[in-house]
């Protein structure tokens, strides 16, 4: 056994230093110039947007259980929002996940064996999965509001990169410890802490070498499909695939429960609801926006309002559409309300930075008006509680105080 692991960490010493090396004379530059962001910050910022050129899975329909030598489906977990997953529950405690379009996991009960026979494309999960790697950033707040953050021992960001304050508390306390960003982790950190679950944002795409190696070193690689989700209370759903993962589902599907009945609480409009642009403009000058079926737009039309860029359709893999500032300018002109995307672009703090933008700002209706608002460092981490973006936007269309609100401020 002392043999088996010294040429683990042997191997996984060789990788990383394979891939320093293969690293050398490239840019180490990351981000966007001039955002203000540092690198893993922003990385984290895009990491539901899957760095915006991850091709998406085809669309394809839920198939049904997977045979499993030996086992017998039971059952199936329901699900409210999402589509992008299915849950699928087996004799003697088996559990397979089912990423829809991509990979197919089986989830094995402490101290029971592998199936014989078991389909080669099929990914043996071996519970309990209390030594994780997150890599996907969005996942924390789930895992935490599952009661399940013990189970994560590392992470792809440091603790000064978290908005989440339990993920920091813990890093802070050395219960998780950075272990290197997604596209380069400590490979030795990992197999020294016997590290049992790699969780991936679709970024690990960008790496397949990355991916290729964490699996040779004995590995598994759970790559998150959140951020296709359709509707936005659909990613708050992935908190269900944790929760079966880790032995909490119980837990998942309660705080799920109190989400989506935050939703009721929404004040409807009549026809004719107040139109509301969210963007951002890159230091190109060019203004980057959601398209129609982005799940910010869904939320903005969730809380009651309109959004002016439904002729814009995404691109597979894009979560974000850049345009001329020009075509902003026509479609977001007469807007009732702009949100600028703070999180990605921290220059912008008050009224005078979006103008410095660019002149034409001060024509808009709703710089006119006095309803210009940003949205601050945390909303793309706290997946656990989107539900509460919409009713902040909502507050805000119907008067709402800023105290009330946890993303959003007025941009004074």
């Amino acid at each position: 056994m002392k043999l088996k692991k010294f040429l683990i960490v042997f191997l996984a010493a060789v990788m990383a230093a394979s891939l320093l090396l293969a690293g050398c004379g490239g840019s180490s530059a990351g981000g966007d110039a001039g955002s203000g962001m540092p690198e893993d910050v922003e990385s984290a910022a895009l990491d539901e947007a899957d760095a915006e050129e991850t091709e998406a899975p085809e669309a394809s329909e839920n198939s049904g259980p997977a045979e499993i030598p030996g086992l017998t489906y039971e059952s199936s977990l329901d699900l409210e929002y999402a589509t992008c997953f299915a849950v699928h529950f087996y004799n003697d405690g088996y559990t397979v996940i089912d990423v829809i379009g991509d990979r197919v996991y089986l989830l094995v009960p402490d101290g029971a064996e592998v199936p014989e026979g078991l389909d080669r494309d099929i990914i043996v999960l071996q519970q309990p999965l209390d030594s994780i790697y997150l890599a996907a950033t969005s996942a924390m707040a789930l895992f935490v509001a599952a009661n399940a953050a013990d189970t994560i021992r590392f992470s792809a960001l440091e603790a000064d990169s978290w908005y989440i304050d339990e993920a920091a508390a813990l890093m802070e306390a050395g219960e998780i410890v950075y272990a290197g960003k997604y596209s380069r982790p400590d490979y030795e950190l990992l197999v020294n802490g016997d590290c049992d679950l790699a969780i991936e944002s679709t970024m690990i795409l960008h790496s397949p070498s990355v991916q290729e190696m964490i699996e040779e070193l004995g590995i598994p690689v759970f790559i998150d499909r959140s951020s296709y989700e359709p509707e936005p209370l659909g990613r708050t759903e992935w908190i269900k695939v944790y929760g079966v993962m880790t032995g909490h589902l119980e837990e998942a599907e309660e705080f799920f429960g109190r989400q989506s009945d935050i939703v009721s609480r929404i004040t409807e409009f009549p026809e004719g609801s107040p139109t509301v642009a969210f963007f951002n403009i890159n230091t190109s000058g060019l203004a980057v926006v959601r398209g129609r079926d982005d799940y910010i737009s869904h939320m903005i039309t969730d809380a009651g309002g309109v959004y002016p860029f439904t002729s814009l359709e995404n691109q597979a893999g894009k979560a974000t559409i850049s345009i001329s500032f020009e075509e902003f300018y026509a479609a977001a002109r007469d807007a009732d309300y702009l949100i600028y995307n703070g999180t990605i672009d921290t220059s912008v703090t008050t009224l005078a930075d979006l103008l410095g933008k660019d002149e034409h700002f001060e024509e808009f209706r709703a710089v006119q008006n006095g309803n210009v608002w940003i949205v601050n460092n945390s909303l793309y981490q706290a997946t656990d509680i989107v539900s509460e973006f919409i009713l902040d936007v909502n507050r805000m269309l119907t008067g709402g105080g800023a105290e009330e609100m946890i993303f959003i401020r007025p941009l004074t």
